[in-house]
């Protein structure tokens, strides 16, 4: 296997209000709901950097496709995270998430590793951090 990751699949309670939190609120592209035809086909991608897709699919239709029971939510599973090219970005990116209607769970701070982080969660209790690590080249575009 190679070390790629082409989609990142989120399995959402409301797909309609996933959608608008993340093309409307974020700003993320999207050729919005698509697949609607089928049963248990409908699916929002996102355009990412890198070739990377967004994907969100009703966390009821990815339990049918894998053969798993729906299971109860956990945040702290994982998060994604969003790095950024300076600590200013960090606090625009969060405040533009807060704005559109994410949770902060922990505002930006300083970390203990010399970073700059903060984490927020998307509607459907998603955990991303939003970070600026020193060691890091990224673009300055949030």
């Amino acid at each position: 296997m190679k070390p790629r990751i082409t989609v990142l699949t989120l399995g959402v309670g409301d797909l309609e209000k996933a959608v608008a939190f993340y093309r409307d609120g974020l700003g993320l592209p999207t050729e919005g709901i698509v697949g609607q035809e089928f049963e248990h086909g409908a699916v929002a991608f996102f355009d990412l950097e890198g070739g990377l897709r967004l994907a969100l699919w009703k966390r009821g239709d990815l339990a049918h496709d894998t053969g798993l029971p729906v299971s109860p939510p956990s945040p702290t599973e994982f998060s994604i995270g969003h790095n950024v090219g300076s600590r200013e970005a960090v606090d625009r990116v969060m405040a533009e998430v807060e704005k559109a209607g994410a949770v902060v769970t922990v505002p930006a701070h300083e970390t203990f590793w010399g970073g700059y982080s903060g984490y927020f969660q998307d509607p459907d209790g998603h955990l991303w951090e939003v970070v600026w690590n020193p060691q890091w080249t990224v673009g300055e575009e949030e």
